[in-house]
């Protein structure tokens, strides 16, 4: 075999390998999962309503954060492991509610059992969901 049919020969076997590598590495979910149900200005504000699901993997803890608005969620199954900055961590468990003032900064998540959550945050337009503490 010449040397550049070798070359050539390497470069496809190469070529070849990369795309195998690419897909044997496994490609790890988001610890949340926000689905957005629905989303509806509200007249004669800079606020938006939003409605969605939310699940968090079991154990996940999201990190100190706040929303740039007011948020009402009802547990739906599973445990939601909540952390408001200067108070007592509590758990919420399915059936039962709660509301996060507006730029509150706390911790959030999921117990080892998970939790999915119903969700409605009225936040100003063009900002995101969630943004880390400073």
């Amino acid at each position: 075999m010449s040397r550049h049919s070798l070359a050539l020969a390497a470069a496809l076997a190469l070529g070849l390998a990369l795309p195998l590598a690419a897909q044997q590495a496994p490609i790890q979910p988001s610890p949340v999962k926000r689905t957005i149900l629905q989303r509806t200005d509200l007249p004669g504000t800079n606020l938006e309503m939003i409605y969605a699901t939310v699940e968090i993997a079991p154990g996940f803890k999201a990190g100190r954060h706040f929303h740039p608005g007011v948020v009402m969620a009802q547990v739906t199954e599973g445990e939601f492991w909540f952390a408001p900055d200067g108070q007592p961590d509590k758990v919420y468990k399915a059936g039962e509610s709660l509301t996060v003032p507006d730029r509150a900064i706390h911790n959030e998540g999921a117990t080892d059992k998970g939790v999915k959550l119903s969700a409605v945050y009225v936040l100003e337009k063009g900002k995101p969901l969630a943004s880390p503490a400073p």
